[in-house]
């Protein structure tokens, strides 16, 4: 989900090198017993319903493959919660940098045997790879979990598209994730105040053109906002995802690579907030970028687009404070996007070989299904899962119905009334097992044409190469 470079202890030191060691990324070690013949008794999450039996194999660790630490840190909890769970965790963390988590978990999925994942993850940008795409014959079906998919789903009133998402070629459901994220924009109570006289949400959000699903009353705001030295976002990556997600199709059509005309006018939007200076023209995940959540880039930024998760992440952690009135702590808010999208999530995945299905689908079932306020879910939203007391939307919407998203962050606005009207937006019918790639690859095209390296026909055509050249992809 979240760009956390949380790298592997032991592994790697610096991202950069990251890309080269995949071949030694630890995967740890699975201690099989005897077989037990007697049966064992395994906790399970509150809601769960089924007969509890022995694992048949008498494994007692589970490898879990992620990329940040966020998974493995809600299974730690799930065994706080439950301790007669009596399995070892055995934590595989490889950070999305450099691409080095793919080819790592592929190498560990084909190899099998006692080190192979038994609970993987996967975000947004390859998820469709390995719940409907070239490694999918490796994810087992929710139901072989012994999970009532059926009645959970509905019971828990699970969003649309986190299961559009993870269902497989068969129509089978393999993968879930735990968070909704409708996208919004997050803007800075001072500067709109500021430019307009008002940070009211509803107000900030006509003057961006809310719900619009035009360009149009942004690009106005931004030269409002020129007029009194700020910018209206950091940088072109700001609008990308809000560009990415909302676009009719993805970047693959029959095999063929496709350009849909929203994610072509990403060329043109860009290239807008450059030759205008309405941006610091940043690159997200970089210094500069982070520098702006601060109020201390080139010139001040009103704002972001993203889902809760940036906020709960990104932002907060860079503001430069704790409480409100510290660096830019405080002086937030949310109103609804000119463009609705969604922007990221994590997919857990059960392996189909797997000889601890039972424990592994008892802690999916309590991560993305358990609508019980000892559940993931409810404590993911109401910021009871740690002491940080951080939350966050959910794809729940059980859970969300009966959750409170005030923050302080937002000096004491309840997020959930702007992001879970959000959540409409998102869709899983334009994301495509290559995004991750291909994404690079266009991002990096629109930044050479933006700063007059290239000509627009020319940035689109080597892009079209690079694709050509990478990827199992007809480019026409």
């Amino acid at each position: 989900m979240k760009k956390r470079f949380i790298m592997l202890a032991g592994v790697c030191m610096l991202a950069g090198v990251l890309s080269g060691c995949g071949s030694g990324v630890k995967s740890g070690s699975a201690e099989t017993g005897a077989k037990n013949e007697s049966t064992e008794t395994v906790a399970k999450s509150e809601s769960t319903e089924k007969a509890e039996t022995a694992e048949p194999s008498g494994k007692k660790v589970i490898n879990v493959w992620a990329f940040t630490d966020e998974v493995p840190k809600m299974i730690e909890k799930y065994k706080e919660l439950h301790p007669d769970f009596d399995y070892e965790i055995n934590p595989t963390i490889i950070a999305t940098t450099d691409g080095a988590y793919q080819p790592a978990l592929d190498q560990a999925l084909a190899a099998g045997g006692a080190n192979a994942p038994d609970l993987y993850c996967a975000e947004a940008a390859f998820i469709l790879k390995y719940s409907q795409g070239d490694a999918s014959q490796y994810a087992a079906p929710y139901e072989d979990l012994g999970i009532d998919v059926a009645a959970k789903v509905k019971e828990a009133d699970i969003a649309k598209y986190t299961m559009d998402i993870g269902t497989n070629q068969d129509n089978k459901l393999v993968a879930l994730g735990y968070q909704a994220t409708g996208g919004a924009f997050i803007y800075r109570r001072s500067i709109a105040k500021d430019t307009w006289g008002t940070d009211d949400p509803k107000e900030v959000g006509a003057k961006l053109g809310a719900g619009s699903n035009s360009w149009d009353s942004f690009f106005n705001a931004a030269n409002d906002l020129k007029a009194k030295g700020y910018g209206i976002i950091s940088g072109d990556g700001d609008i990308w995802h809000a560009v990415e997600n909302s676009s009719d199709t993805g970047w693959i059509v029959d095999g063929k690579l496709n350009i849909d005309p929203k994610r072509e006018e990403f060329l043109d939007l860009s290239k807008k907030l450059m030759d205008g200076g309405l941006h610091n023209d940043t690159r997200d995940w970089q210094d500069a970028w982070f520098a702006d959540m601060k109020g201390q880039g080139s010139k001040p930024v009103l704002g972001f687009f993203g889902p809760a998760w940036l906020i709960n992440y990104v932002m907060a952690p860079n503001s430069g404070g704790e409480k409100i009135g510290e660096g830019t702590f405080g002086d937030w808010a949310v109103c609804e996007s000119p463009i609705g999208f969604f922007w990221g999530g994590t997919w857990v995945m059960a392996n189909k070989d797997s000889e601890v299905k039972k424990a592994v689908g008892d802690i999916i079932q309590w991560i993305t299904l358990d609508t019980s306020e000892n559940g993931l879910q409810y404590m993911w939203a109401n910021g009871t899962m740690n002491d940080a007391g951080t939350k966050d939307t959910v794809a729940s919407g059980t859970v969300m119905s009966k959750s409170d998203g005030s923050i302080n962050f937002l000096n004491g606005q309840n997020m959930f009334d702007v992001f879970v009207p959000a959540n409409k937006y998102a869709k899983g019918t334009n994301l495509t097992q290559y995004d991750e790639t291909i994404n690079m690859y266009w991002r990096d095209q629109v930044r050479e044409y933006t700063a007059g390296n290239k000509s627009r026909e020319q940035a689109i055509k080597d892009f079209k190469q690079q694709v050509a050249d990478n990827l199992d992809v007809t480019v026409e």
